[in-house]
């Protein structure tokens, strides 16, 4: 393992509005030697705009796997480099990976400058579930792939979180319809932290009708969250998780109890710790 010498930071950017940048990642990006970018192009308009003048390289995915061995190179001697994509946070549906994993098994210093990500921002404003997510990221292109993930997917029950492209959100939502059925519960977040951004809620169905009136509403970047799939619900199965409830009981504490549930089943820790309670009252 090599000395660690140099530091690599993983600098999060503005998802669309610019005061969103942090103070840290602006002192950051004026102090470290050079700047790895997924596009020199965007990047220097943004970092232009916050006066940083520190010499930049792209890193994007056709060309980081080779691109890593040179910055390996330059943390070697010392050098201090920051990450950052186009937009939001480093890796996260973005180019970076192996270039972190590549410098930590090198031995040096990777460290997170937070700051925006637009699947945290979509999940929290949605209004669904967020105790237990799933983020998958990008559907597949083609509509065959991305129908079968969609099936894979359809009795996960945790709250679904997806990035999808303008010119394919109509059809993921046909196809969410075909699959997981109209009446599936969804949040569609546009153009986040911007001019024109949009969070709509409804089912599946109410969701396809209303872009498909309104052309606008299918441009721009989106975050679409999909609630998961609760049979716990039906009696039969709320009656199987009080029976684990009341097995869990004679054994652990009512916390660890609800925990433990909560993983087995999927249903909310919060709601099995209070249902736990109950039973442990009677």
């Amino acid at each position: 393992m090599s000395e660690a010498k140099g530091v690599l930071y993983i600098v999060a950017t503005p998802i669309g509005n610019l005061d969103d940048m942090t103070p840290r990642a602006i002192a950051i990006l004026k102090s470290v030697d050079l700047i790895a970018a997924e596009d020199t192009r965007h990047s220097g308009k943004l970092l232009s705009h916050f006066g940083v003048d520190a010499p930049m390289t792209s890193l994007h995915q056709f060309n980081e796997e080779a691109k890593t061995e040179r910055l390996l190179s330059e943390l070697a001697v010392g050098k201090s480099i920051a990450l950052i994509s186009d937009a939001g946070t480093p890796l996260i549906s973005d180019p970076g990976f192996p270039l972190v994993r590549a410098t930590r098994e090198a031995g040096f210093i990777v460290t997170p400058v937070p700051g925006a990500c637009a699947l945290v921002a979509a999940l929290s404003a949605s209004g669904m579930p967020s105790e237990r997510f799933v983020f998958e990221g990008f559907l597949p292109a083609k509509g065959s792939g991305r129908r079968g993930r969609l099936q894979e997917l359809a009795d996960e029950p945790r709250t679904m979180v997806f990035y999808e492209s303008p010119h394919r959100i109509l059809a993921m939502m046909e196809d969410l319809e075909v699959v997981m059925g109209a009446a599936r519960e969804v949040v569609i977040a546009r153009e986040l932290t911007k001019t024109f951004e949009t969070i709509k809620a409804g089912c599946v169905q109410d969701i396809k009708a209303w872009m498909q009136e309104d052309g606008n509403q299918q441009r721009g970047e989106f975050v679409v969250l999909v609630k998961g799939e609760r049979k716990e619900q039906g009696d039969f199965v709320e009656i199987k998780v009080s029976q684990l409830l009341q097995a869990l009981l004679k054994e652990l504490p009512v916390k660890k109890a609800a925990a433990l549930a909560s993983s087995l089943t999927g249903v909310g820790k919060n709601e099995l710790y209070q249902q736990a309670l109950a039973l442990k009252g009677e």
